[in-house]
């Protein structure tokens, strides 16, 4: 009988395996750890510098610079200034509530179109469209994300306020905060309708035909089996979009009047108004004339609100979903 020698340990034995594969693998684990590294840095860079700007913004306005002073036309501005009647940084004038407020109306108006409209698509795609159905219908609804925002922007500004708000409310002016929330309600139904079919269809069959067993009809099951079990992706769904109303841009800058000089703190939904980020992209494309380093920082005061803002929103929503979700 004659035996096999087994390799030495020093060299590329089966044990061992291939010394290139060991080398390529490295350079794999090296790439992707630079690459999730670098990613964190940028956050990390991002957020130091929103921290950074911002204090320096309020920094100045407790003591400004002679150069401020100069700019402000010799008077100090002050804490004041964040808590007036208009967001006006040309005229140095920061009322942060007036941004606030126009992001609260146009988030609750989005989200009350796009829940409703998202949620009933859900349903019927995850509950009752067949495979062929759901097959066609899903990249259509999906299409509508894929439309640049700025094309729903003059569609607002074009069509839904003149012939829809206008049409309905007589006092609303040409630019308004409802006509900008629906045009951006129409931006997010696809993000809730895609994460909310998502999360029903990832509910085992087994309960839906544990319910049917007891006799219950389709949308007993949907409304008292379905629902309540995904109540974890559903929350999340929501938040996902309100976070997208929150941070919409373009939509805004265009429907809601915030292209202009200045923005008079207001809640009506069918007046002139602003929200956070339209205000940051009228300030830096210059159409509100300020050039001053304090205005120019103010918008990475608006910044670090907003990013406060929508990581409060995240925070609640990942302890919310730990505490419902279910693992089947």
């Amino acid at each position: 009988m004659t035996t096999t020698a087994l390799p030495d340990a020093g060299g590329e034995g089966i044990l061992s395996g291939n010394r290139r594969r060991h080398n390529r693998e490295r350079v794999i684990r090296y790439a992707v750890t630079g690459a999730a590294l670098t990613s964190i840095g940028i956050t990390i860079a991002i957020v130091a510098s929103l921290i950074f700007r911002a204090g320096q913004f309020l920094i100045h306005l407790v003591n400004p610079t002679e150069v401020d002073l100069e700019e402000a036309g010799g008077e100090a501005v002050g804490l004041g200034a964040l808590w007036g009647d208009q967001w006006a940084p040309r005229f140095f004038e920061f009322d942060i509530k007036t941004l606030l407020v126009g992001s609260i109306v146009v988030t609750i108006v989005a989200m009350a179109v796009a829940t409703p409209i998202g949620l009933g698509a859900a349903v019927y795609l995850s509950e009752y469209a067949n495979s062929t159905v759901r097959k066609i219908l899903k990249p259509i609804l999906e299409v509508l994300a894929g439309i640049p925002s700025v094309v729903l922007g003059f569609f607002a500004l074009r069509w839904i306020s003149p012939n829809l708000v206008q049409n309905i409310f007589s006092g609303a002016e040409g630019q308004n905060l409802l006509a900008a929330g629906l045009g951006v309600g129409l931006l997010t139904i696809p993000l809730v309708a895609s994460i909310s079919e998502d999360a029903m269809r990832a509910v085992p069959n087994s309960l839906r035909e544990a319910s049917a067993g007891l006799g219950a009809r389709k949308m007993s099951t949907t409304l008292s089996v379905v629902l309540p079990a995904a109540i974890s992706g559903l929350v999340a769904a929501f938040i996902v979009g309100t976070s997208r109303a929150i941070g919409e841009t373009m939509v805004v800058f265009l429907a809601a009047g915030a292209s202009g000089n200045q923005a008079l703190f207001t809640t009506n939904p069918l007046e002139r108004g602003s929200t956070m980020t339209a205000a940051m992209a009228s300030q830096a494309s210059g159409t509100d004339g300020t050039i001053s380093e304090l205005g120019f920082n103010s918008l990475f005061f608006v910044g670090f609100v907003l990013f406060a803002i929508t990581l409060t929103l995240n925070l609640i929503a990942d302890r919310f979903v730990r505490r419902v979700r279910q693992a089947y």
